[in-house]
């Protein structure tokens, strides 16, 4: 299955940088090259990595990225190390970049200046990591021939199969091999942001598990559940390679195997977020969306059903291309108390169980459907002005108000 997306946006002012994918098929003799790449820049980045660690533990001065590179470049005259000399010097130089992005990012989140989870030391690189990649930028010169093949120095021609074009020419381009064995370009190129025109809806989303998303005006979307539905494949491929002798070729097949079939389920489920993400953002100027604790959730018997959903891929495609396209992202706090909260009157009914999924205001008396109400209170939260016409299932009479809140499941006994 071919993948299309698109990531790392960074600056939104004069140009947007965008990442675009392509399945690779390298010939044989291609394939030996791009191991031998990947087992380079995995020793001098395990190399670098290594000489830092003895440097602070003899307590010494950091080593600085120049000094890594020299070393690297005398450990290429010896004998020991002559063989990094067969693959491009880039590859190797990018690898010491990498090392020095993974230091940086661990001391900004020792010091607290980077955002997000804490973030630990670099570790050593291992020939079985699921995932191996090499990366080339413009001075490696490699270039796309008019044949519409990959041409990368030291490996030769491979074969791309183009999904779509660049929109412009790329600035460095990454080799990745994952764990099902299949190989992908990934191209970063500069372009301007592609602004759509203004559109009136403004809306807002409340995630869920049997409706992946409910909108504002009263739409839901199915959860397609594909782990779910590919269980008993994957069941069956796990019992496979659970038979199979330790370090047997049989056993590795095995596990191309197992690892082949979760490609599959998180390629449809990555597919899924792009169109669905892409069209609320085409169709709306401004979508708002609650932030959910996807760690603390992940944690409890709803675990598989969380991670099956995808919730923070969702969300980080609709904050990308709102920035891409010029609309508005709003993400409120997680205890905004949408759940309780009448989207009619703007009565707090209290918490309810998650069983129930309509209730009566008691102060109004309108009946309301539980997602479509915690949309619409989304978007009344992030300052958008929506019509909360979905959230009423069926009016009725307005009843005197009670004294007291909260949902009751019995009518109280009338008195005699």
């Amino acid at each position: 299955m071919d993948i299309t997306e698109v990531g790392c946006v960074t600056g939104y002012t004069s140009g947007v940088q965008l990442r675009y994918n392509y399945r690779l098929y390298p010939t044989p003799g291609q394939r030996a090259a791009l191991a031998r790449a990947f087992g380079c820049a995995r020793v001098v980045f395990n190399d670098g990595l290594q000489a830092r660690l003895e440097a602070r533990a003899a307590g010494l001065p950091y080593i600085t990225d120049a000094e890594l590179s020299a070393r690297l470049t005398a450990a290429k005259a010896t004998q020991e190390r002559a063989w990094l000399g067969e693959v491009s010097a880039v590859v190797l130089q990018q690898a010491l970049a990498d090392l020095s992005a993974a230091y940086r990012n661990f001391f900004a989140s020792v010091k607290g200046t980077r955002k997000g989870p804490k973030v630990g030391p670099p570790r050593f690189r291992s020939r079985k990591d699921h995932r191996q990649a090499i990366r080339f930028t413009r001075n490696a010169r490699f270039s796309v021939t008019l044949g519409g093949k990959l041409r990368l120095p030291k490996i030769g021609d491979i074969p791309v199969r183009w999904s779509r074009r660049l929109p412009s020419a790329p600035s460095s381009v990454a080799v990745i091999m994952d764990s099902a064995g299949r190989y992908f370009a990934s191209f970063v190129v500069e372009t301007d942001p592609d602004v759509l025109p203004e559109a009136e809806p403004m809306i807002g989303i409340d995630l869920g598990l049997a409706h992946f998303v409910v909108l504002s005006d009263g739409r839901k979307v199915a959860s397609p559940r594909f782990l779910r539905r590919a269980e008993h494949k994957l069941k069956r491929r796990q019992r496979d390679l659970s038979r199979k002798q330790k370090g047997s070729r049989n056993r590795d097949k095995a596990r191309v195997k197992v690892a082949r079939a979760h490609a599959r389920v998180a390629d449809a489920r990555r597919e899924f977020h792009h169109q669905l993400s892409t069209a609320l953002i085409r169709e709306n100027q401004a979508v708002a969306v609650e932030d959910l604790a996807v760690t603390g959730l992940a944690r409890t018997h709803l675990a598989k059903s969380v991670h099956d959903a995808g919730w923070s891929a969702f969300v980080h495609m609709l904050e990308y291309k709102a920035r891409r396209y010029g609309r508005e992202f709003i993400r409120i706090g997680r205890f905004e108390p949408t759940s309780r909260v009448c989207s009619a009157c703007g009565a707090r009914d209290g918490p309810k169980p998650l069983y129930i999924r309509t209730w009566q205001c008691q102060s109004c008396g309108a009946w309301l459907d539980r997602d479509v109400n915690a949309a619409v209170n989304v978007a009344r939260a992030a300052g958008l002005a929506v019509s909360a016409c979905g959230a009423q299932v069926r009016p009725e009479v307005i009843p005197a108000q009670r004294g007291e809140a909260g949902t009751h499941l019995k009518p109280r006994r009338e008195a005699a």
